[in-house]
């Protein structure tokens, strides 16, 4: 028998005048060693607020826009109630059940919003703790851009800075062309069924969810961002984004 929908891949596309719900998912379950400190990245202070507390905010800021937003931490984590001492709120859930990778934690949180009512065409934001700097406008710019498209897609930012390849003694082996390169962000939204079919079947190898997509085949659209919403890593990283922060809240003093 013929699929009701068209297909992507081996799955059914809704048509686009089909009502999908859309929900958020913050995997939070990384320990962030590479940005130091004695507690994880997502959880140090920036401008008055843990890391994640603006990374939720931004979520927020679109009342009403959200079936359901998801938080997932390692089952053992005890720092996340002092971060997010608001959280849960309504349609909010606090998902223990982290794994030792990103893709782990993003597989193990789609599963338990299978478990708490999300069907598998409503869409899916995936989106970083540690990119605080993402903007509602943002993420509303994503939404239009992927919500009638067949696949979906992420904000990413086309590379603006010349790129080497190094050799194994640190010089430069090879220069790219940046004509067509762009840095992947967050959020990265996908059909929930989709998305964790894919995780399923590539494992824990990926780092973003647009990979796995890309590894079944698929080519996930690719929405323009901000160079602004940069993922923290590294300890310079903290007062830059801190100084954001900081101007925001003096524009809308």
């Amino acid at each position: 028998m013929a699929a009701p929908y068209p297909l992507v891949g081996h799955w059914p596309v809704p048509h686009p005048m089909s009502s999908s719900r859309f929900f958020v998912l913050i995997p939070c379950a990384g320990s962030g060693h590479r940005a130091g400190g004695v507690q994880p990245k997502q959880y140090q202070r920036l401008a008055g607020a843990s890391m994640v507390a603006h990374t939720v905010e931004a979520f927020r800021a679109l009342a009403g826009r959200f079936a359901g937003l998801a938080v997932v931490v390692a089952p053992d984590d005890r720092e996340v109630q002092a971060a997010l001492p608001r959280f849960p709120g309504d349609d909010e859930y606090l998902l223990q059940v982290g794994g030792l990778t990103r893709a782990a934690t993003v597989r193990n949180g789609l599963a338990a919003l299978r478990q708490k009512g999300a069907g598998a065409h409503d869409w899916v934001l995936v989106h970083d703790a540690a990119r605080c700097l993402v903007t509602s406008s943002q993420i509303e710019a994503l939404i239009a851009a992927c919500e009638h498209d067949a696949v979906g897609g992420l904000l990413a930012h086309r590379l603006a800075d010349t790129l080497k390849v190094s050799s194994a003694d640190s010089r430069v082996s090879q220069t790219l062309s940046r004509a067509d390169k762009w840095l992947a962000q967050t959020p990265q939204m996908f059909r929930i069924g989709m998305l964790l079919d894919a995780l399923e079947r590539v494992g824990d190898v990926v780092t973003d969810e647009a990979s796995a997509i890309e590894a079944i085949g698929l080519a996930p659209l690719l929405v323009p961002g901000s160079a602004q919403n940069f993922k923290i890593t590294f300890p310079e990283d903290f007062a830059l984004a801190e100084a954001v922060l900081l101007s925001r809240k003096k524009a809308i003093a």
